[in-house]
């Protein structure tokens, strides 16, 4: 999730990168792209993805015959 965020902010940055503008006098397209990152290291660091200890937990318990 957080990195599908990410994307959707590193395009805004983008955008105001090419057109050289800044949204309320201080956030620039530099200020969307270093949010970006923050939200992808966070999602590298397992920050927002989903939990998949819970289906494994009941596969395992499971036995073959």
């Amino acid at each position: 999730m957080l990195a599908i965020v990410s994307a959707i902010i590193f395009g805004l940055g983008f955008l105001l990168d090419l057109l050289n503008t800044r949204i309320a006098g201080g956030i620039s397209g530099t200020t969307f792209m270093l949010l970006g990152l923050c939200l992808l290291a966070l999602h590298q660091a397992g920050i927002g993805t989903a939990s998949i200890r819970s289906s494994y937990g009941s596969w395992r318990g499971r036995s073959r015959r």
